[in-house]
C-alpha cells in the first residue's frame, strides 16, 4: 500500500515565472529522498527541485519551456509506507493550496542579490545576478538589454501604455522601477525628460551584419543565466567606473600558509590566497563604510550596510554566478575556506538557491587561477566596489627600497598578487580607492593582521 503525495515548487525567493529547462524523472522512475525531478533557471542561477520523499513518479504535471512560481504542481509521487517524507518540502493537498500561475519572467532590477531598500538584496541577482536597489535614471536601454526585454516581454497597466504612445515613448526602451520591473508612469516621464536632455535623439541600433557571408557559421542559445547576467552587466556598466590598480607583497602570508599545510590536511581544507583577500577585504570595509554602501534609488543618500556579506565571483560550465559568504568580518580563515568550498560545489552543481545569492555589500572576482597581470572586473550594482585578483607572481625586489646606491643592498625574491579594484566614482573619488587598496595590501602584507 502507498500513498501518493504532491510535489510543489518550494519557496525560490522573489522569483515569479522561473522557466522549466530540464526534466529529470518520468512516470515510472523511482526516486530516493533528494533526487533531482526538475531544473528550474532563475534569473540567476540552475536549481534542482528535489524529491521530498523516496517512491515512484506517478505523473508528471509540467513540461520543458514551463513557466513555474512557488506552489506550482510539479509531480505526483507514490511514496511506501515505510519511506521517510520530509513534510516541510510536500505541498498541501490544492484544495488548500491553490497551483500558482506561470507569468512571464520579469526583467526589471535584475539582482536578486540584495535588498533593496526594495535582490531588498541585490534583487539583480549584485547579492548574482546582478542588482535592483540602485538608480533608475538613464533612460535608453543599451541594445543588448533592449532585445532582451523584447523577447522576454515587460510589464505596464493600460494607463501607462496610453501615456506611452501619446509621447511616443517605446515601452521596451524604458527602464522599469516598479515591482518585478513594472512600467509605470513616472519612468515613462524619466525616458522623456532624459531623451529632451540628450538632444531628443535615442542611441542609434548597430548595423546588423550577417557573419555567413564571410564562411561557415552556427548559432548556440545562451542559457538564461547568460542571457540575464549579459543584461544586468549592460546595466551596471552604465555606472562611472574607475579602476585602481596595485599589488600585495604576499611573502610572508605565502610562508604562513604553508605553515598550515598539516593542518588543513587533517581538516580536508585548502587555503588559498582567495581566503587571505576576503579577510582582508572585511576588515577593510569595516574601516570604508562608503565602500560597503549603495546609493539610493533616488541618488541623493547613501544606504550603508552594517554587515559585511562578501560576494564570491564563480566559474561554471553554465555561467558565471556570484555566490554570497555572509558576516566575513565574523568569520576565521579556516571557516571561510569551508563555507566557499560547500558554495562553490553547490554552485557548480546547479543547486544553489536565490538566498545563497543575495544580499552581498561588494564583489571579489580571483582569475588568478587562470592567469593574467589585470583587469577591469564591472562593478555589479548596486554595490560600489568589486576587487579583482590575478594570478601571483615572483620577481626579484631591492631590499633596500629607492636608496639604488645603498652597499647593503640586495635583490630578494618576492611573491606579489596583483589587485584591481574598480569603483562607482559616483560614490568613491580616486584617493578613497588608494587609501582602500593600500590597506588591503597592508593587512595581506602582514598576515599577523588578518587574526587580530
Amino acid at each position: 500500500m502507498s500513498d501518493v503525495i504532491e510535489v510543489r515548487v518550494p519557496d525560490i525567493g522573489d522569483f515569479e515565472g522561473v522557466e522549466v529547462v530540464e526534466l529529470l524523472v518520468g512516470p515510472g522512475d523511482e526516486v530516493a529522498v533528494d533526487d533531482g525531478l526538475i531544473s528550474i533557471e532563475s534569473e540567476k542561477a540552475t536549481m534542482e527541485i528535489p524529491a521530498p520523499a523516496a517512491g515512484t513518479i506517478q505523473s508528471l504535471h509540467v513540461a520543458l519551456g514551463d513557466s513555474v512560481s512557488e506552489g506550482t504542481l510539479i509531480a505526483e509521487v507514490a511514496v511506501a509506507d515505510a519511506s521517510p517524507v520530509a513534510t516541510s518540502e510536500v505541498a498541501a493537498p490544492e484544495s488548500e493550496q491553490p497551483e500558482a500561475s506561470g507569468s512571464p519572467v520579469s526583467t526589471g532590477s535584475p539582482e536578486g542579490v540584495e535588498p533593496k531598500p526594495s535582490q531588498g538584496e541585490e534583487a539583480a541577482e549584485s547579492e548574482g545576478g546582478v542588482p535592483g536597489e540602485g538608480p533608475h535614471r538613464e533612460p535608453p536601454v543599451p541594445e543588448m538589454e533592449r532585445n532582451a526585454r523584447a523577447e522576454e516581454g515587460f510589464h505596464a497597466g493600460p494607463g501607462v501604455r496610453r501615456m506611452a504612445r501619446e509621447l511616443g515613448v517605446p515601452l521596451e526602451r524604458t527602464n522599469g522601477s516598479g515591482l518585478h520591473g513594472r512600467v509605470l508612469e513616472e519612468d515613462v516621464k524619466k525616458y522623456v525628460r532624459s531623451s529632451l536632455e540628450g538632444g531628443g535623439r535615442a542611441p542609434s541600433a548597430p548595423v546588423a551584419i550577417d557573419p555567413s557571408r564571410f564562411g561557415p557559421t552556427h548559432r548556440e542559445p545562451l542559457g538564461k543565466v547568460r542571457r540575464v547576467s549579459a543584461r544586468n552587466l549592460a546595466q551596471s556598466w552604465r555606472a562611472p567606473h574607475v579602476t585602481q590598480h596595485d599589488e600585495a607583497d604576499l611573502t610572508e602570508m605565502e610562508a604562513f600558509r604553508k605553515s598550515l599545510a598539516d593542518e588543513c590536511r587533517d581538516r580536508g581544507l585548502k587555503l588559498s590566497p582567495l581566503h587571505f583577500a576576503m579577510k582582508a577585504v572585511a576588515i577593510a570595509l569595516t574601516e570604508f563604510p562608503d565602500m560597503r554602501s549603495s546609493l539610493t534609488a533616488e541618488g541623493d543618500e547613501l544606504w550603508i550596510r552594517d554587515y559585511v556579506h562578501l560576494g564570491i565571483a564563480t566559474d561554471t560550465e553554465h555561467g558565471l554566478v556570484v555566490p554570497v559568504v555572509r558576516d566575513v568580518d565574523q568569520k576565521g580563515l579556516f571557516s571561510l575556506a569551508e563555507e566557499l568550498a560547500d558554495l562553490a560545489e553547490r554552485a557548480r552543481a546547479r543547486r544553489l538557491g536565490p538566498s545563497d545569492m543575495q544580499g552581498a555589500v561588494f564583489t571579489i572576482s580571483s582569475l588568478g587561477g587562470i592567469g593574467g597581470t589585470a583587469f577591469t572586473p564591472i562593478v555589479n550594482g548596486p554595490e560600489v566596489g568589486i576587487l579583482g585578483l590575478s594570478k601571483l607572481s615572483v620577481r626579484p625586489v631591492w631590499s633596500a627600497g629607492l636608496d639604488v646606491a645603498a652597499e647593503e643592498g640586495r635583490f630578494e625574491p618576492r611573491i606579489f598578487l596583483p589587485l584591481s579594484l574598480s569603483y562607482d566614482h559616483r560614490v568613491i573619488d580616486g584617493a578613497e580607492a588608494v587609501r582602500f587598496t593600500t590597506r588591503l595590501v597592508t593587512l595581506l602584507a602582514h598576515p599577523a593582521h588578518l587574526l587580530l
